[in-house]
């Protein structure tokens, strides 16, 4: 039986400079290892077995309507500029329409050289293939924009790196795949044809209640002020976000170095490339403004004056500041459990936060003990929490439900980094069970799940993890 994927492609009808018409390269002996059968019935993706599932989500055949291609972009790695990078092991099979209407993009991760891979084989290996499978599934959960997992497949191939490691192939789902480094492309390029291609398509698709790129740039950017705020308030760091990775959609993308706070502390920095913290947590939100200036001066070309745009556009991106402290103050007043915090109340958030990294308190089981009351074991000294509290008390008088708010935005479960490694190493061994068992549990992160609270246990010294990988 055949797999039925109802593509309905319309990135493919761009302009031939938008992206090079490439196949995956096939593979010796595909296997199926994962299969996300519910995010399949979204997709409106038929039912098919695992060995015609495996050959199509490794590369080996194409599904009936699939129009395989790799995007085209640039970039910001790390503030240097780079004019053409692209899809260098990934292939865009092509899109559907879901049940709810949303088009979606399907995209094979892993899937062998393209025009744009320089001196890389194209190819992944198990682990950051399980990581991206584990981390953005878990994201989802946690009621955050993100790609999503759709199916995950050994190749029967090694991959060379440091050693050989087992190949493997993701496929994953987004919004779309266009980026800030897609704009970036064509604007260096003086392309304004194919850039106001690029905008209007990105609109339609996106923003369409967007008439101009003025409007358009304010979209994104409310968009990404809402993400990172949301990756802040779960102690996420992307590790990586270089305007290449910065979708246009507001959803989280490419997952490689990324990783979730242990002990609070804002300058954490796990990304191994990441050698001066340009990414660090804290520095998450000057990173977006940064990217979203990028995106602004991409969109100069596209306004009748330039002069106006460039005021136009400075104004809205240097607004991002307060709209970033607005969403901050009341993501993390919801954490402690206030409805409607106010500028008032930073001061309360930030105490704690102060007191959380001086006393090495794990920052997701710090947030969810408020609940159950036993907040102060998370700390070296526990009067330090002490003297906070007494204040959050008084504050609490003036809210109804404050648990039941905290208990819905503070997660007792992440996938946590070193659960993430014991899972890879299991599954190098062939051992699925752990990564099975973290994406049942991370599917219902806000509740208490008897049986699992191992999962919510921070790491021992001999466990912490202390850098992270991109896997390329």
């Amino acid at each position: 039986m055949s797999l039925q994927i109802p593509f309905d492609n319309s990135y493919a009808a761009l302009p031939a400079r938008f992206f090079t018409r490439v196949s995956p390269d096939p593979v010796a002996a595909p296997e199926l290892v994962a299969f996300n059968s519910d995010l399949a019935a979204e997709l409106r993706i038929g039912a098919a077995s695992a060995s015609v599932m495996a050959e199509i989500f490794a590369g080996n055949k194409m599904p009936d309507g699939a129009a395989p291609l790799a995007q085209v972009y640039a970039g910001h790695q790390f503030g240097g500029f780079s004019p053409q990078l692209g899809d260098g092991r990934a292939v865009l099979l092509g899109e559907v329409v879901d049940r709810g209407g949303n088009r979606r993009d399907i995209q094979l991760k892993g899937s062998g050289r393209t025009p744009y891979s320089r001196r890389g084989d194209g190819r992944a290996w198990l682990g950051p293939v399980l990581r991206e499978y584990v981390l953005s599934e878990a994201m989802h959960c946690l009621g955050i924009p993100t790609t999503r997992a759709l199916a995950a497949v050994l190749t029967g191939e090694a991959v060379y790196r440091e050693e050989a490691l087992p190949g493997a192939v993701l496929t994953r789902v987004a919004g779309s795949h266009i980026r800030v480094g897609t704009f970036q492309y064509f604007a260096a390029r003086q392309d304004i044809e194919a850039l106001e291609a690029l905008f209007t398509y990105a609109r339609d698709r996106h923003y369409p209640q967007a008439e101009t790129p003025l409007d358009f740039l304010r979209a994104v950017i409310e968009r990404q002020v809402k993400l990172v705020v949301q990756w802040l308030s779960i102690g996420f760091i992307h590790g990586v976000m270089n305007t290449d990775n910065t979708s246009i959609s507001g959803e989280t993308i490419d997952y490689g170095p990324a990783a979730f706070l242990d002990i609070y502390h804002p300058v954490t920095v796990y990304s191994s490339i990441d050698h001066h913290g340009r990414y660090a947590y804290d520095n998450q939100a000057n990173a977006i403004a940064w990217n979203m200036a990028q995106l602004a001066t991409s969109l100069v070309p596209l306004m009748p004056d330039s002069d106006v745009a460039i005021k136009a556009f400075t104004e809205t991106v240097h607004a991002m500041s307060g709209m970033i402290r607005t969403e901050w103050i009341s993501a993390f007043g919801r954490k402690i459990g206030l409805e409607s915090a106010t500028d008032e109340d930073e001061a309360l958030i930030g105490e704690l936060l102060t007191s959380m990294a001086d006393n090495q308190a794990d920052f997701t089981n710090t947030f969810r003990a408020l609940i159950h009351g036993d907040a102060r074991d998370q700390f070296t000294d526990p009067t330090a929490f002490d003297a906070w509290a007494t204040q959050w008390r008084q504050r609490l008088q003036r809210e109804t439900d404050p648990e039941a708010l905290m208990r819905s935005v503070n997660p007792a479960f992440i996938p946590r980094n070193h659960r993430v490694e014991q899972m890879i190493q299991s599954a190098r061994a062939g051992d699925y069970a752990p990564f099975e068992r973290l994406l049942k549990v991370l599917s219902r992160p806000y509740e208490d799940q008897p049986g699992a609270e191992d999962l919510t246990r921070p790491p021992l010294s001999t466990e912490v993890v202390q850098q992270t990988f991109c896997g390329t």
